[in-house]
């Protein structure tokens, strides 16, 4: 039975990314969702048949249907982030398929960084490896709320329970460390089908959800309503006409919380106090605004407001700063030094930067923390202290995703360095980082 327009309007959207280590079976577990699901056109099954054919397998190799690119179907390997839309009765999803190379653990970083939930799978042969952890050490910094471990090719092991057991008590145990919230474990077969979709007729001793049931069933929270009320200006509207001679209008999208005409708001980082007295969404005038709307909001006094102020509650603004300590993933293939210097981009707000510690980086074996590394390589993950030239207003990543995360970048080509979360840090491996060292002399801010 098709899903119709009125179905999808009551259903939720869930937002998840899957991941794990080279050949754990990553696209082919979301090609069999998609092909059991019947979310897939008659076409592209048809092109992914012939694909298949063209490289000598009789039965269709649906890891074809996300691993769309060139390079990708000629090697067997995925590369870059995959993302797919298709829906059930229950649920509305957006998947993405992330690398598992390591030298594309980056990538996850971008598929992961929004989503809801986190597939990790692991090849039943192989157990956890370095790249499970690093998985999961990912998950665990990005805030995402719950983790799957898919514990998969359980039918070249003859689906024996006690190899599932381990490899879940191991993950889990690793995982929990990381400060993950929650974590369900699932033996499927991707290849066979086996609780992908339907459950498995070979593991009877599982009496678990299936892995889609899963997805539809996890209780996902988009109320951005309840976080703190933030909006980062995008750009400044003044028509200067007859008809309008003193308008003044700053719009953007609403990151997080809940604005009303009348409320008093703090305009950062000046810290500047004021009044709404307006606010506009799709041209229409209305007294309350939430995330992630795109408004344009009126002020009662003429304050100097450009791209990349943030206006929030007076009485519920963020902490404004110049040394940003946080936690980050670094994705260049040029690395990340002590003394280097960088832009910083916060929501709308891009500042010069310069980077004045690296006190220390995680190593995933054991999650323990190599102090004074120098710098940072590609998919390393460390602590940074960041000295910005101009103040910025961030909340902690464990308060607001949004507004708490940032990127480093290149100012010289604009290439991404490293994507930051202030303050974040594992649970278990939380440290405190010693303040900042006096400016020097060759500093110009």
């Amino acid at each position: 039975m098709s899903t119709t327009t009125e179905q999808l309007s009551a259903t939720t959207l869930l937002r998840f990314a899957t991941a794990g280590s080279v050949d754990d079976g990553k696209s082919t577990l979301v090609g069999r969702l998609l092909h059991d699901s019947k979310s897939i056109l008659t076409d592209q099954l048809e092109a992914v048949e012939q694909a298949s054919l063209s490289r000598g397998q009789e039965a269709p190799d649906l890891a074809l249907l996300t691993d769309g690119l060139r390079a990708e179907r000629e090697q067997g390997i995925t590369i870059d982030v995959a993302y797919r839309y298709f829906a059930t009765a229950r649920r509305r999803f957006i998947l993405a398929d992330t690398p598992g190379h390591v030298q594309y653990t980056r990538n996850m970083v971008t598929g992961a960084s929004t989503a809801e939930l986190a597939v990790v799978l692991v090849d039943a042969r192989n157990g956890v490896v370095e790249q499970t952890r690093r998985h999961a050490a990912v998950a665990a910094l990005l805030r995402v709320p719950h983790v799957v471990l898919a514990v998969n090719k359980m039918d070249l092991v003859d689906y024996a329970e006690p190899v599932f057991a381990s490899i879940a008590e191991e993950f889990t145990a690793y995982a929990a460390s990381l400060g993950v919230p929650e974590i369900t474990a699932i033996p499927i077969s991707a290849l066979a089908g086996d609780n992908v979709v339907e459950p498995s007729a070979h593991m009877d001793w599982y009496g678990g959800p299936t892995v889609l049931e899963h997805l539809e069933t996890v209780p996902v929270s988009h109320d951005l309503t309840a976080c703190h009320a933030r909006f980062p200006v995008q750009y400044v509207i003044r028509p200067q006409s007859a008809e309008h001679p003193d308008y003044r209008g700053y719009a953007g999208q609403i990151a997080a919380g809940v604005f009303r005409v009348g409320e008093s708001v703090s305009v950062l980082p000046s810290g500047r106090t004021t009044t709404i007295t307006g606010i506009e969404a799709l041209g229409e005038s209305v007294d309350i605004a939430w995330a992630p709307q795109s408004v344009t909001i009126r002020l009662a006094d003429d304050i100097d407001i450009s791209r990349g102020d943030l206006i929030a509650p007076a009485d519920d603004s963020p902490a404004v700063t110049q040394d940003v300590e946080a936690t980050v993933c670094h994705v260049a293939d040029q690395p990340l030094s002590v003394g280097q210097r960088v832009l910083l981009k916060h929501t709308t707000r891009t500042v010069k930067a310069i980077v004045r510690d690296i006190p220390s980086r995680l190593t995933l074996d054991d999650l323990s923390q190599h102090p004074a590394p120098g710098r940072l390589v590609a998919n390393d993950i460390g602590r940074v202290v960041v000295r910005t030239a101009e103040p910025l207003a961030l909340d902690a990543y464990a308060d607001s995703r949004r507004t708490g995360s940032f990127l480093l970048i290149d100012p010289a080509d604009g290439t991404t360095l490293s994507a930051g979360m202030a303050g974040a840090s594992f649970a278990a491996v939380a440290e405190t980082v010693a303040p900042a060292a006096d400016d020097d002399a060759e500093w110009d801010f």
